[in-house]
């Protein structure tokens, strides 16, 4: 068999697609976004936790306040999916009426992992 017609050609030279999709490469060129932005991803703002017993919880009802362990100025973890992407403050909207953003102060690098709020903590 000519080695020219052989599609499992181990010559280091041919780009070979393995499954990436396509326009992928296996080297260092970056993967095409495009295959990737319409995927739907969670989205959470950690702002604070508290510890109750569970006779306090049975007890919580319509205004009842929870007091948590984050204070004002503090920062609030962003996670993506279970992974902290960015630190911000929670500000308040401008124009909605009690209604809350998050104003990023710190993000993750590509490749990069931030290190949850909680866990510097202790």
């Amino acid at each position: 068999m000519d080695d020219s017609m052989n599609e499992f050609n181990d010559a280091p030279d041919e780009d070979v697609d393995a499954g990436l999709g396509v326009g992928a490469s296996t080297g260092t060129d970056r993967l095409d976004l495009d295959l990737v932005m319409d995927v739907p991803v969670t989205m959470h703002v950690v702002l604070g936790s508290t510890t109750m017993t569970v006779a306090d919880i049975l007890n919580l009802g319509r205004g009842t306040i929870v007091k948590l362990n984050t204070k004002v100025g503090d920062p609030v973890d962003v996670i993506v999916n279970d992974r902290v992407v960015a630190r911000g403050e929670i500000v308040v909207l401008d124009n909605e009426d009690q209604r809350f953003g998050v104003t990023l102060t710190e993000v993750a690098k590509p490749g990069e992992r931030l290190q949850s709020k909680n866990q510097r903590a202790a």
